[in-house]
């Protein structure tokens, strides 16, 4: 079968979804994705086949930052959008947090474009990025959604997700896409039952759209492993990140918190992420950008921003957290974290040196923390891999 995935074109939307399309071609399926920005490149790396469906770089910079300036965007980065796109555009980019309406009007019409040209029999997209709705409906091909999140499902009542239906309406009548919407296979939540998954199948409370649960398999790229992440130091290893968005958009004032917190306490520290600090105390390892999963097997405890790919790696891992979670979804992620009682959360404006320097101690010394994390490790083994959930949904596509 012919499978064309897409999502968002940000390390946390693209990167949880990866493990899938891995699985698809494994099993002998023809995979493309369609992406954009530099999320091209990190899915070239990661071996798929990728479509760039926003070619036009420079222009792409431009637009996606004027689509998280609360101001909206100038004339000037508006040059060279379609006349057609260029009004909704900025409307979007005024009244919409975050820029899932804005991917949806630059990406659309390049992804049906990509469908159409590789002959897609199924399109599958992540939750959050219509689309690849858009796209399955103007192929006439049915669809599969994948949540990405471990903080939320569009499941959920509480969803912070809404589709924007002016973006929709525009897109469907300058493209002719029809209006019925495609045939939905399934959508999946990749969530442990214990943090508001799926322990068995369950119909869709709006559509009756079946729901599917599916393990959450991190993936945050490849690396050579360096000797030292293979074996467990004598004292506790502790990871500190920010992930890839905070240190742009928020600085790094968080990280220099919990790099003084930790300075003299008896651990080694994995400072992990493309952060320019000059000097560090003596106990940390600054490793640049390296993947969670390398060094987390043998790390006794994570402190990061509570991006849901971030969240997730320990939880696969049975590793303790502290959340310092920053914007978006973060602090979702951190009240899954702190209600499954697999680490703690402050606020990280409001945090101290002494404040950090006590949680870590919690959560180092109390074995509460590390037996809860063990057990959502070993619930989420227990969930159906992307192998099965892929099998499962081809099936399916075959009977349409």
């Amino acid at each position: 079968m012919r499978i064309l995935f897409t999502a968002g074109p940000a390390h946390g939307l693209t990167l949880p979804i990866v493990p899938l399309v891995w699985a698809a071609r494994a099993a002998g399926h023809e995979v493309l994705f369609a992406s954009a920005s530099e999320m091209v490149d990190v899915l070239s790396r990661a071996g798929l086949p990728v479509v760039d469906v926003f070619p036009d770089h420079e222009r792409w910079d431009a637009v996606m930052g004027a689509a998280m300036s609360p101001a909206g965007p100038t004339p000037e980065q508006l040059a060279g959008v379609p006349e057609w796109m260029a009004e909704t555009f900025a409307e979007v980019a005024r009244t919409e947090r975050g820029p899932f309406g804005s991917f949806t009007l630059a990406m659309t019409e390049g992804t049906i474009e990509a469908g159409r040209a590789f002959g897609a029999e199924l399109v599958v997209h992540t939750s959050g990025h219509p689309a690849g709705g858009l796209t399955a409906d103007a192929l006439g091909v049915p669809v599969l959604e994948v949540g990405n999140r471990i903080s939320w499902s569009s499941r959920d009542a509480d969803s912070p997700f809404r589709v924007n239906e002016d973006v929709d309406r525009l897109l469907r009548d300058r493209l002719g896409i029809p209006g019925n919407g495609p045939e939905v296979i399934a959508r999946i939540d990749p969530r442990p039952p214990s943090m508001g998954g799926l322990a068995a199948d369950e119909p869709d409370a709006f559509d009756e759209v079946p729901w599917w649960p599916m393990r959450f398999v991190p993936f945050n790229g490849g690396s050579a492993v360096p000797d030292w992440a293979l074996r467990r130091p004598d004292r506790p290893r502790v990871g500190v990140t920010l992930g890839t968005v905070v240190p742009l958009m928020s600085g790094t004032s968080t990280v220099m918190v919990a790099l003084d917190a930790l300075a003299d306490m008896d651990v080694e520290v994995v400072l992990a992420g493309k952060i320019e600090l000059g000097s560090v105390p003596d106990n940390v390892r600054a490793v640049g950008y390296l993947p969670l999963s390398v060094f987390l097997p043998t790390t006794s405890l994570l402190v990061h921003h509570g991006g849901s790919g971030t969240t997730a790696a320990p939880l696969h891992h049975g590793v303790p957290q502290l959340v310092l979670p920053s914007f978006a979804d973060n602090p979702l992620s951190a009240e899954r974290v702190v209600g499954r009682g697999v680490g703690l959360s402050h606020d990280p404006a409001t945090v101290d040196a002494d404040t950090v320097r006590a949680t870590v101690c919690r959560l180092l010394d109390e074995p509460e923390f590390a037996e809860c994390a063990r057990a959502v490790a070993e619930e989420m083994a227990s969930q159906p891999s992307p192998s099965d959930v892929l099998q499962r949904a081809v099936s399916r596509a075959r009977m349409e």
